[in-house]
């Protein structure tokens, strides 16, 4: 019977194993989808961790400062920079715990029975111990072995501090980028709106004209075709307003869906004029990007671990001891037992030089000085970049700010040509065509005089980006 049942269980835990295995295998084939109980149980795992979520006003309309303050509170990769800052933390801790002794409460306690000869005979000999003590060990010194590890620790942290800032500077700038992009699409809806209203004022005047005999069916077909394409593109507005709006609730931590409502671009305002020169500006990126900071604090950690790598050419001086008490039994052969106590210490010094480690210490003081060469000449290629990135935002600001004013300025000659093309005719001065026309070059306009406007607001604001500005106002955080 124990044989039977020995025999079930072996077979059992058999066909556990090639369970687990068939579900963790390859594929079967190379042309079919394969679904296997492992990623079911992954699916399920997943559900465990269910999606953050928060409300927002449906009704309040938000500034851009609004917008942001909610995205840095509750974008997750906030979080994540925060939490490897405090990763980094709590290492250099680690780090710092070497220049202290290391104390340990230890207790032993064992028998033993032994056979001793003594003269011509074997004499039983039983012994028990139970000894509590503690167990200190300390480095004396290593000519500056701990140090660097602290300082690379150091730098560590440091990097850590500077991507956790430069994290949000990238979610302020994406959410600011959204807002932006959402204003315009909202913009290009209104005028896609205004459009067809004066596509609809235009075809009920040729309406009018062709009913009294002042107009042909032409006349109406055009300014029909003309209705039916501004309402084309009122739609195709509508959709990139929706996609934009979803667009800027994702970089919020918010589901695409969710409503909520902004401020208008109306209500912004519009920068004049360049504050400072691009030199100005490249030299303020250079002391406020956040990347730059990180690469030096690498120059910084490549610098310890050559520090570290050379401390092992010299000796390292350690101590170690014990101290504590001890009380033991102790019988020969059928002798009566009797038992002692008192305390027990040692204490030692250790010396230790490595002569030969075949050439491991000259190869990590090698691979030291590499990193250090590399995080130097990445401080150069950065520098170019970001002196790149400065100047191409800063031209593209100029460029924005000509561009406004030169579509505020067509949008003011073209409302006045429309006005006057349909004034025109009205009285039978001009045809059909040149209303179309002047309709559409007023579209034209409004499109490109929110466009123009947003332009400059999202170009000042990648110019804020580029050159570490949008991090310089924020207020300090205690958390993401």
């Amino acid at each position: 019977m124990a044989k039977v049942s020995g025999f079930i269980l072996f077979a059992a835990l058999v066909l556990t194993d090639c369970v687990v295995v068939r579900a963790q295998s390859a594929p079967a084939s190379p042309d079919k989808i394969s679904h296997s109980k492992a990623e079911q149980n992954l699916d399920r795992q997943l559900g465990a961790y269910p999606e953050t979520k928060y409300s927002v006003d449906a009704e309040k309309k938000y500034t851009l400062a609004g917008l942001i303050d909610l995205a840095q509170e509750h974008n997750p990769e906030t979080r994540v920079a925060w939490e490897e800052a405090k990763t980094r933390a709590a290492e250099l801790g680690i780090a710092r715990s070497a220049l202290y002794p290391t104390i340990a409460a230890m207790a032993l306690g064992g028998t033993e029975r032994i056979a001793s000869l003594i003269g011509e005979y074997f004499h039983r000999q039983t012994i028990g111990v139970f000894q509590p003590y503690l167990h200190v060990e300390y480095l004396v010194f290593d000519f500056g072995g701990r140090m660097g590890q602290i300082d690379i620790a150091k730098a560590n942290l440091l990097a850590a501090d500077l991507n956790f800032n430069d994290t949000h500077r990238k979610i302020i700038f994406a959410v600011a980028s959204a807002y932006y992009r959402l204003l315009n699409a909202r913009g290009q809806r209104l005028a896609a709106e205004a459009s067809l209203k004066n596509a609809q004022s235009v075809e009920e005047d040729a309406q009018n004209r062709l009913n009294n005999g002042l107009a042909t069916k032409p006349d109406l077909l055009e300014a029909t075709a003309a209705r039916a394409q501004a309402d084309y593109d009122l739609q195709a507005a509508i959709g990139a307003e929706d996609i934009t709006h979803g667009e800027l609730a994702t970089a919020m931590g918010l589901p695409p869906d969710t409503a909520f409502q902004v401020q208008s671009i109306d209500e912004l305002p519009l920068p004049k004029d360049l504050a400072d020169s691009v030199d100005q500006e490249i030299d303020r990126a250079f002391a406020q990007r956040p990347e730059l900071m990180e690469q030096l604090t690498r120059l910084r950690a490549a610098n310890a671990s050559i520090k570290q790598a050379r401390s092992t050419y010299f000796p390292s001086l350690s101590f170690s001891g014990d101290g504590g008490w001890a009380r033991a039994y102790g019988q020969q052969d059928l002798l009566p037992g009797s038992y002692a106590a008192g305390e027990v210490w040692n204490v030692g010094l250790q010396l230790k030089w490595t002569l030969f480690d075949g050439t491991r210490r000259e190869h990590q003081v090698a691979e030291a000085e590499a990193e250090k060469k590399t995080a130097q000449a990445g401080i150069d290629a950065l520098r170019d970049q970001i002196a790149q990135e400065v100047w191409t935002s800063y031209t593209n600001m100029r460029t924005a700010l000509r561009q406004q004013q030169a579509a505020a300025a067509l949008l003011d000659a073209s409302e006045q040509s429309y006005e006057a093309a349909r004034e025109s005719y009205s009285y039978g001065v001009r045809n059909i065509l040149d209303v179309v026309q002047a309709q559409k070059v007023l579209a034209q306009a409004r499109s490109e005089d929110t466009l123009a406007r947003t332009q400059l607001l999202l170009q000042v604001a990648d110019l804020a980006f580029r050159t570490g500005d949008l991090i310089q106002t924020q207020p300090p955080k205690v958390g993401p």
